[in-house]
């Protein structure tokens, strides 16, 4: 299979994004330390925030003991939990900052960030934990909907507490998610290249996140695909990036959860890479996307399946 021709078959714009974002993180920033990754990428998130829209207010408060921040807008009964994305390595409250607050502002909904243990100094399922605590707390304390959220790693952890909580959960949507699938077929392979994340990324976010150790089989708080029941899940909104060796996890699990009766539906965003939720602002096919998730967020959290 011939490698893709990136530099011809993004769109300007894009590759505007991810020149933008290279001065910041660059290729390769996984073979970086730790510290030196997480300064970098602090540096890519503060270049593209974009503000929090009028009338959004934010608290920074602890659910289940985890450090989360809760935007509001107005009197709602919905929730909507968010995880970042980061490969469980980086990031927290103040990378996707402008993104939680977009959302609450669009779809009018409470959201709570969760700022969950980052690997290596807390390996799985450390970070699962603290999702699920958050969320066990949210859940206690607001008896309307929920709507789980989350981007890449953070797409993981929001399916993984789903699969947990299955009945309890309004919705989930799912953000280009590593979700555990079959790295030898598909996007996996085609897109093992793409600019932003490859798949030796991959490998490299993996060691850190198990602490060096074989990553677990059968665990769906590790892969949620691995689950052996997918009967029961929320309705289930996934939207990938087509440029990600990550977007076949998409439509495994779509698949999946369609073959359990569930309601699941899967958007492959075609000249996108990973991580584009920072490009919105710049890209029209990034807006597009964005429009994706906040069109979820807002009809799962009310109840509705216009797929």
């Amino acid at each position: 299979m011939s490698p893709v021709d990136y530099d011809a078959y993004l769109d300007p714009e894009v590759r505007a994004y991810i020149a933008r974002g290279a001065a910041f993180y660059p290729p390769g920033a996984t073979a970086l330390t730790v510290a030196e990754q997480r300064a970098t990428y602090d540096a890519m998130c503060a270049e593209f925030h974009a503000g929090t829209p009028p009338g959004v207010v934010t608290v920074d408060e602890a659910w289940g003991g985890v450090p989360c921040r809760r935007y509001e807008v107005g009197a709602t009964d919905t929730t909507v939990i968010y995880y970042h994305g980061g490969g469980f390595v980086v990031g927290g409250l103040h990378s996707h900052d402008d993104v939680c607050a977009e959302i609450c502002a669009r779809t009018g909904f409470r959201v709570i960030s969760v700022d969950y243990a980052l690997a290596p100094e807390a390996v799985f399922p450390a970070c699962y934990t603290d999702a699920f605590a958050a969320f066990r707390a949210i859940r206690t304390a607001h008896a309307g909907p929920i709507v789980l959220a989350g981007d890449s790693a953070g797409g993981n952890l929001a399916a993984a507490v789903s699969h947990a909580a299955r009945a309890e959960v309004a919705g989930q949507v799912l953000i280009y998610p590593g979700l555990g699938g079959d790295r030898t077929r598909g996007s996996y392979v085609t897109h093992a290249q793409a600019p932003e994340l490859t798949t030796a990324d991959l490998v490299a976010y993996e060691t850190l996140r198990t602490g060096g150790a074989v990553p677990p089989v059968g665990d769906p708080r590790y892969a949620p695909l691995h689950d052996s029941d997918f009967g029961g899940l929320p309705p289930s909104v996934i939207v990938t990036a087509e440029c990600d060796p990550l977007a076949s996890d998409g439509e495994a699990y779509r698949d999946a959860i369609r073959a359990a009766g569930g309601r699941a539906v899967w958007f492959d965003e075609a000249g996108l890479v990973h991580g584009c939720l920072r490009a919105r602002h710049m890209s029209a096919k990034a807006a597009g996307l964005f429009d994706r998730v906040v069109d979820g967020v807002a009809a799962l959290g009310a109840g509705r399946w216009p797929y």
